[in-house]
């Protein structure tokens, strides 16, 4: 582990490093790292004239809400000011097959159905994960990842061992994520702390205000490879988190395209390479794309 842990820093050692320190404060980032874009395909695919997809190629540009502070899903690299990461990958590939450019802004946990609903954003690929609730507001795509649901706390912390410990505990999670209720439901005497970003988080464990730190299992890798001191507890029953790309209520057309543009990524081995770049080179977890439906992922929260 001690060999993954520097093979990221020396990657990212700047862009956590400053993320840590500033936390998650107002972010416009004058553009949202929209400089990060793909090269469109030399051939642009045809759309149905007054289609979402036809819109979003004629203007040549799609706004795609995104983490910048969640690595290894979504992170702004201060050297180049670009975002990338997991997610950034997936956004990529469909804007791509859409024939136009991304732009990204940040998305917070709860602040990525509001950006949906009032057209804020054309998608939003941000660590979300597929629930009943979410999907009475908004429509989802197939899974693109299944996350795991754990717990961080300090090594020399051995009085948690899973949820069932963290009654009386001051537990850091971000608000309008799935945690918040999970905790609510399954640590109910638990001291929640709600912050936006999960560098609010880490920081919070660091300086001792918080016991533990409760979200999926890929970020929390993320905050254990900045800082050895801090360890994973609780096993995989906490939650299963299957990833979705949001899209607005009702537009069937776009959500069609999007799961094909999905399956395409997953199918050609780019969902692989992307794997092994962000997460499984440090884990030393493999991993195989998701096979799960959107169904059965609304299902697991019913």
């Amino acid at each position: 582990m001690q060999g993954t842990r520097w093979r990221w820093i020396a990657i990212l050692a700047l862009a956590l490093g400053v993320l840590v320190a500033s936390g998650c404060g107002d972010d416009d980032d004058e553009g949202g790292g929209g400089s990060a874009a793909t090269t469109t395909p030399a051939v642009k695919r045809t759309f149905t004239a007054g289609s979402t997809m036809a819109k979003l190629q004629k203007a040549g540009e799609i706004t795609i809400g995104v983490k910048f502070e969640v690595a290894p899903f979504g992170f702004k690299n201060v050297q180049t000011g670009e975002v990338e990461g997991f997610d950034i990958d997936v956004a990529k590939a469909i804007a791509a097959d859409l024939g136009a450019k991304p732009k990204f802004i940040e998305a917070l946990s709860d602040n990525r159905i509001p950006f949906l609903k009032d057209g804020t954003a054309d998608l939003i690929i941000s660590t979300m994960t597929i629930n009943a609730e979410r999907d009475e507001e908004i429509d989802f795509s197939e899974p693109y990842f299944i996350a795991r649901g754990r717990i961080l706390v300090k090594k020399s912390d051995n009085s948690i061992t899973s949820v069932a410990n963290l009654d009386g505990k001051r537990v850091c999670t971000a608000l309008g994520s799935t945690y918040e209720e999970t905790l609510k439901k399954q640590a109910p005497k638990a001291k929640t702390t709600l912050v936006d970003g999960y560098s609010e988080c880490l920081e919070a464990i660091q300086n001792g205000s918080v016991d533990a730190v409760s979200t999926d299992d890929v970020i929390l890798t993320g905050m254990i490879i900045q800082d050895d001191s801090l360890k994973l507890v609780g096993g995989p029953e906490l939650t299963t988190e299957p990833y979705g790309v949001g899209i607005k209520e009702g537009d069937s057309g776009m959500q069609d395209f999007v799961n094909e543009s999905i399956k395409k990524f997953k199918d050609d081995g780019r969902w692989a390479k992307s794997y092994e770049k962000w997460v499984g080179q440090y884990t030393n977890e493999e991993q195989e794309p998701p096979t799960m439906t959107l169904k059965e992922a609304i299902d697991l929260t019913k």
